[in-house]
């Protein structure tokens, strides 16, 4: 079904696929065969620097959603903002709902609607679409490049070369610098055959993230997807395969382009914006993921991540076993806060779900929907326990879908239709009951995912599957079924784009800044607090210690209600590391009171009393070392923080709280690693096994020089642990840039720019 080559391969006339055993007669050199990767031409297209090696780019477009666009632009003013460089999309589609919290998400609303007029921007209103939806129909296009604040910026498929990062490389982009990045390695994805009837995009892209997460195959690489394969997919099927590529940890993603590409964009009104887009001749990839169509049954991906997957036959046929795999794994990703089982879902032998739900970027599409309402059509979800809804991805396709009579046939069966919302992804609707169990076609699912709050006693969790084979477990109302076990006439209903939708409600500057427009701040818009330069010598206090095999994002900074406080700086930090670590603000918070004493130049000591010791300690080697040149603050060590989403706050919250540093065995992420940077964080790496640390929670770490070490670019950062005398220990930064070291240097990335401008 599927196969990695151990080599890189050359794949000549986009067909043929040789690998390099080291001694491959082709016409053309790996270097120059390199440059012939669809990815390597887009890249240089947009790099300004003098060498491929090194690039710094510039997009065309940008685009954020109303959790991030906030502090995004505050930064930004903060450093300096006039006017969007280019054009920026702020879509509101996370925080839709104006039900909790007060005036505040409307407020982040009326924020977005005042900058896009102020500072020449483009301004789509709650559940008129998904961002990538928007982002897809109006904004992608062939050879260009589009940079997003949200993990799952992909539209590789329509021919754009599309990144999601945390919100500090938006701001560098909207003050005319530069995306910074060595030049990737690009890994093929061929693909061969045809898609089985019943299989969705959901299905291969689970099967290609279950064969490449793990082993971090294609890790901070281009996805560069190839083969005669391609051509027997439509152009919303490969949207739906090339959204989920973000689960991979994948740094970005292209696809050859034809006809049916060219379509979508005559379908849209943008004819202009194709353009074909095929590898050389002679192409040589870093390495080749093989994907036969043709094999690929149903999938599921059980929780708590995307790469846990398995196909359905082998649920229904091994379930015990599963459910207790997936209990042991709960054990790891819940650190036994709750009682978790799923055994009680097997009824007469069947998996039994509570709800399924197909909505957002990878679920809301067109294709997926009718496929559903096909499935479903003449039977019903059933009057039990068992719930269904379906979210559009956008007005435009909920149109459509109401034409041509899908949402009618949706709705009998008993299916719940709702507008155009991200919500369901990241826990923020639809949240089921207490120990439910959620199918749903979205991007993730991660512990939380589904709103559930452990720090009540509250779970459930969710499993990822395709539109087509949840439609099937809704027309079995409720038990498990995969969508190749029903007999159905997919009717194949031709899409037809209605550009009034947008015409009538998006608010499009078309580029033009009006600076008398006086943005509208709600109460709960709070500016960034103030953040000290990087001192000559810093203590640390490791405040968190977790051992998992990856750490999300979520769990730094949970997903969910707490989305409503994210232009809150201080009050969002206040959820941070809530569900992994509850007692981890109290700890930062303690320990920064030393630093606001350092600002407000009075005494650290007096401020922080288990400070003295370690002052006493540290002065026995360096007596120099004192009020004046010291920095105190927070750590956390995780394994390899950073999967998942990019949204900033996960470095972001710690800073806030005096977090000066993070220690990793590596981290999951380059989004979460340059958001650490960002925030003027050091991005500290251990080589220490993680079960023999040579500290630990509640351990006090001195850095000398530190200051010194980043500005002379040292690879090994000596530092000691602090306890009756100095433990050395060998700390790494890793790879920075020039503009990396001077961020951490100045304190953050608003610092920098304060500095420079």
């Amino acid at each position: 079904m599927i196969k990695l080559y151990d080599n890189g391969v050359y794949l000549l006339n986009g067909t043929e696929i040789v690998e390099d055993t080291g001694n491959v007669q082709v016409p053309l050199s790996k270097e120059e065969a390199a440059r012939s990767t669809m990815a390597y031409g887009i890249l240089k297209e947009h790099n300004t620097s003098d060498n491929m090696k090194d690039l710094q780019i510039r997009f065309d477009k940008l685009t954020s959603h109303d959790i991030t666009f906030v502090g995004i632009i505050q930064t930004a003013r903060a450093s300096g903002l006039e006017k969007f460089p280019m054009p920026y999309v702020l879509t509101n589609c996370h925080n839709s709902l104006c039900a909790v919290g007060g005036t505040i998400n409307e407020d982040d609303h009326m924020f977005g609607l005042t900058c896009a007029k102020k500072y020449g921007g483009v301004y789509v209103p709650p559940h008129q679409a998904v961002i990538h939806q928007f982002a897809r129909e109006m904004l992608a296009g062939g050879g260009k490049m589009i940079l997003g604040s949200d993990s799952h910026t992909r539209y590789g498929a329509l021919g754009t070369m599309a990144m999601g990062e945390g919100g500090p490389e938006l701001v560098k982009q909207l003050l005319n610098k530069t995306y910074d990045i060595k030049m990737p390695g690009v890994i093929a994805i061929y693909l061969d055959g045809e898609p089985m009837k019943g299989v969705g995009p959901q299905d291969v892209a689970l099967a290609i993230i279950g064969a490449v997460f793990k082993n971090g195959y294609v890790n901070n690489k281009v996805m560069e997807f190839v083969g005669p394969g391609v051509k027997k997919l439509s152009a919303d099927f490969r949207i739906g395969i090339d959204v989920m590529t973000t689960e991979t940890t994948c740094l970005s993603s292209i696809w050859t382009t034809d006809e049916k590409i060219r379509e979508f964009y005559e379908i849209h009104g943008r004819s202009g914006d194709y353009k074909e887009l095929n590898p050389g001749a002679v192409t040589y990839y870093d390495g080749c993921v093989y994907v036969n169509l043709s094999e690929i049954k149903p999938m599921i991906a059980m929780p708590f991540h995307p790469s846990n997957v398995y196909t359905i036959d082998e649920v229904n046929e091994n379930l015990a076993d599963i459910l207790h795999d997936v209990e042991q794994k709960a054990l790891v990703s819940l650190d036994g806060a709750v009682d978790y089982s799923l055994q009680g879902k097997i009824r007469n032998g069947r998996l039994y779900v509570d709800q399924g739900i197909i909505a957002g970027c990878a679920g809301g599409g067109f294709e997926n929907i009718c496929a559903a309402a096909d499935i479903i059509k003449g039977r019903n979800i059933g009057a039990d326990e068992f719930t269904f809804s379906v979210y559009p991805a956008s007005m435009p396709v909920y149109m459509e879908l109401v034409k041509n009579g899908a949402v009618a046939d949706l709705l009998e069966a008993g299916t719940v239709v709702k507008t155009a919302f991200c919500g369901p992804c990241f826990g923020a609707g639809d949240t089921p009951a207490n120990n439910a169990f959620s199918i749903r076609h979205t991007t993730r699912n991660f512990p939380n995912r589904e709103g559930s709050k452990l720090q009540s006693g509250q779970i459930s969790s969710v499993a990822l599957m395709d539109a087509r084979s949840i439609a099937a477990t809704a027309a079995n109302k409720g038990y498990l079924t995969s969508a190749t076990d029903l007999d159905v006439e997919y009717k194949g209903q031709k899409y037809h784009f209605d550009k009034n939708i947008y015409a009538n409600r998006v608010f499009d500057s078309h580029g033009v800044a009006d600076p008398s427009v006086e943005i509208h701040f709600g109460p709960n818009i709070k500016d960034w607090p103030a953040m000290s330069p990087l001192p000559e010598n810093l203590i640390v206090k490791v405040v968190s210690e977790i051992h998992d095999p990856v750490t999300t994002t979520d769990e730094l900074i949970p997903s969910g209600e707490t989305s409503s406080y994210r232009s809150n700086p201080l009050g969002l930090a206040e959820f941070a590391l809530s569900r992994k670590d509850p007692a981890y603000v109290g700890r930062a918070k303690e320990v920064q009171k030393a630093q606001k004493a350092i600002e407000a130049d009075t005494c650290p000591l007096d401020a922080l009393e288990e400070l003295k010791p370690v002052m006493e300690t540290i002065q026995k080697t360096y007596p120099e070392v004192g009020r004046g040149n010291i920095g105190v603050g927070s750590t956390i060590f995780a394994v390899k923080p950073g999967d998942g989403s990019a949204r900033e706050q996960a470095a972001s919250c710690q800073k806030v709280l005096g977090g000066w540093a993070n220690i990793a065995i590596e981290y999951a992420t380059k989004r979460y690693r340059s958001n650490l940077i960002n925030w003027g964080m050091l991005p500290f790496l251990t080589d220490a096994d993680h079960e023999a640390l040579p500290f630990k929670n509640g351990d006090y770490i001195f850095v000398p020089d530190v200051r010194k070490a980043v500005e002379e670019k040292s690879d090994v950062i000596k530092a000691y642990v602090v306890g009756d005398e100095l433990k050395e220990i060998d700390l790494r930064l890793g790879d920075l840039t020039d503009a990396e070291r001077q961020i951490i240097l100045d304190g953050c990335l608003i610092n920098y720019y304060r500095n420079t401008l």
